[in-house]
């Protein structure tokens, strides 16, 4: 055992506070990672709440690690000490049913891991990134990029992979116009990888007050859903349409802009339930389909086309004190796009 230094929710009603636990003792598979930056992901804000339901307390999030491998067991053959390490979302699956051994392993039907807020196979809990170091298999640890910033690269390891799956699964592309709907933690990243992939790439948010940001960010197009013309203007454009959104919406009108044969991808988790017109799918053979981060393999796709193509996520650095100002400024969207705390601040 190893103590670590963290920060948790002790409870849904309670703000996140400074808090020691111990982390497991490393066995010859596993990998010991110094953090240095965790990125700050609106879903950690709905499990520190318990707005999903189901949290486990004390609970420490984060699940956009990035860090330097500490130490590695005897059995490690991937990593070595001193390199630039990532910790998604999970840290360990089944790895025997058909989703595992086919290398959808986010899929696992018989549950991922969490790399927080989960039970591992010992059935203790698991802690996650606002803390100084984490212990984990090898198996579900990221290789960083040397030429990737860890402080922005730490973004990737859910936004980056929540935002890139969707996009290769449906072919985003040359030729292809992809519709990113909302213009924040998420969408930012749908952007510029859509743009790297060579999509013509057009956002949807609700006003125009973030136009310049996606122009800079690769946006060809952007359009404001209040104005009543957008929908007339779109309809039948695009190929695809990733909703980031993290509300409840009426998908109606997005799928209207739809061409025939092509489909609206869901990534944003919002608490409540949406509206759907069914003719909205039935004209032209449409689909509404969802997404869920992607494997480990994927992920590491993702990260070494993040490397190729200089892609980092848009950040705000903050020290670990600030984390609950930080998430009640996130819920009025007032970051540019995702906080990231410095993990060197919990020594002070």
């Amino acid at each position: 055992m190893s103590q670590a230094s963290g920060y948790a929710a002790q409870s849904a009603k309670t703000p996140l506070g400074p808090f020691s636990f111990d982390r497991r003792e490393p066995g010859p598979n596993d990998v010991v990672i110094d953090i240095k930056f965790c990125g700050i992901c609106h879903s950690d804000l709905h499990q520190a709440r318990d707005e999903w339901g189901g949290g486990i307390f004390p609970m420490v999030p984060g699940h956009e690690i990035a860090g330097v491998v500490r130490a590695v067991g005897s059995a490690v053959t991937h990593f070595k000490v001193g390199d630039h390490v990532g910790v998604g979302c999970f840290v360990d699956s089944c790895r025997t049913c058909i989703e595992c051994t086919a290398g959808d392993d986010n899929y696992c039907q018989k549950g991922i891991t969490l790399t927080y807020n989960g039970l591992d196979k010992q059935g203790q809990p698991t802690y996650g990134g606002y803390s100084d170091h984490i212990v984990v298999d090898e198996n579900y640890v990221l290789s960083i990029p040397e030429n990737l910033p860890l402080d922005a690269a730490s973004p990737l390891l859910c936004a980056g992979i929540t935002l890139y799956s969707p996009l290769k699964h449906w072919g985003a592309g040359p030729g292809k116009r992809v519709a990113i709907v909302g213009l924040g933690g998420l969408g930012h990243m749908g952007v510029k990888l859509a743009h790297a992939m060579g999509a013509h790439v057009t956002v949807l948010s609700q006003t125009m007050k973030k136009a310049d940001d996606a122009k800079k960010l690769g946006a060809d197009e952007f359009y404001a859903m209040n104005d009543p013309e957008t929908v007339k203007k779109l309809a039948n454009s695009f190929d695809l349409i990733i909703s980031t959104v993290g509300v409840s919406m009426d998908f109606t009108p997005y799928l209207a802009m739809l061409k025939k044969d092509s489909t609206m991808v869901l990534v944003g988790a919002p608490e409540g339930n949406s509206q759907l017109n069914s003719f909205g799918l039935i004209v032209n053979r449409k689909s509404l389909a969802g997404s869920m981060i992607g494997s480990i393999e994927e992920t590491q796709e993702m990260l070494d086309f993040c490397g190729r193509h200089n892609i980092v996520s848009d950040i705000e650095v903050i020290k670990a004190d600030y984390i609950n100002e930080a998430y009640e400024r996130m819920l009025k969207s007032d970051v540019r796009y995702r906080f990231v705390i410095d993990l060197a601040s919990l020594k002070n």
